[in-house]
This record gives C-alpha cells, structure tokens and sequence, in this order.
C-alpha cells in the first residue's frame, strides 16, 4: 500500500513537472522568469525527495527478519515446533546451520560436515519431511 502511495506521488510530481516544461507561455519579464524557475526547481526538488525516501523505504524493507515455522510430529512425539530463519534452523533446542541443499533437499547441521550429503538433518520442504538420523517427522508451515 505504501509503495502504491508513492509511485502515485512521483507519478504526480512527473506529471506536474511536465507540465510546467510543456507550457508555452511566453516570458516576458524577469519576474514571471524566476516564478517559472522557482516552480520548476521545487518540482525537481519533490522529486529527488520523493526518490530518496523511496530508496530509504527500500532499504529498511530490506532488514526485515524472515522466518517460517513449522510444526513436526512424529509416530512417538507430537507438535514439536521448526523455524528456518535465514541460513538457519531452529529445532527443539538446536541451532542448525544450512550446509547446503541437493535437488530439493535442504541440509542442516551443527557443524556442517565436507560432504554436504553426510549432514545429519535433512528436510524436504516440498513433502514436509525432516529426516533426523534416528527419527522421521513429518512437518506442515504454520
């Protein structure tokens, strides 16, 4: 909503400025000169301000933290809470790092061993699937 705001805005500030330079109104003393000229600048001036806010609003966009939760089960435990955050995954007491992914496999691992293969998390997104090593949980994004 707020991006649709400002492009309405430079949209506008556009509009005007062409306007003002398409007019052909002729100048005839130095004063309607510099009205023109003053209009024109704070144009442009709402424009490079406009931009610049734009570019600030881009790039606070930009430090937002993304995560996904998921909640797992398994045939002996229940509603055991995952958040993948960044290169990260969170699982019961775990932090996971993300060693790599093959195919649509993603892997995890406390210490992501040189065969991203042998890590010792695997999850499958598309499935759902988190394979532990020792245990299968099926997992579904909240």
């Amino acid at each position: 909503m707020i991006f649709r705001i400002f492009f309405l805005i430079i949209f506008f500030l556009l509009f005007k400025t062409t306007a003002i330079l398409n007019t052909n109104t002729k100048i005839d003393n130095w004063a309607e000169f510099t009205k023109f000229d003053y209009s024109y600048q704070m144009h442009l001036c709402h424009i490079r301000l406009t931009v610049y806010a734009l570019a600030l609003l881009g790039l606070c966009a930009c430090e937002r933290d993304t995560y996904t939760t998921w909640s797992c089960h398994s045939q002996t435990e229940t509603k055991i809470s995952m958040i993948l955050r960044k290169a990260q995954m969170e699982w019961k007491d775990l932090k996971l790092d993300y060693c790599g992914s093959l195919g649509n496999q993603s892997y995890f691992d406390q210490k992501c061993p040189a065969l991203t293969q042998d890590s010792k998390y695997v999850f499958t997104p598309s499935s759902g699937i988190l394979k532990t090593g020792t245990q299968d949980y099926q997992c579904a994004a909240l």
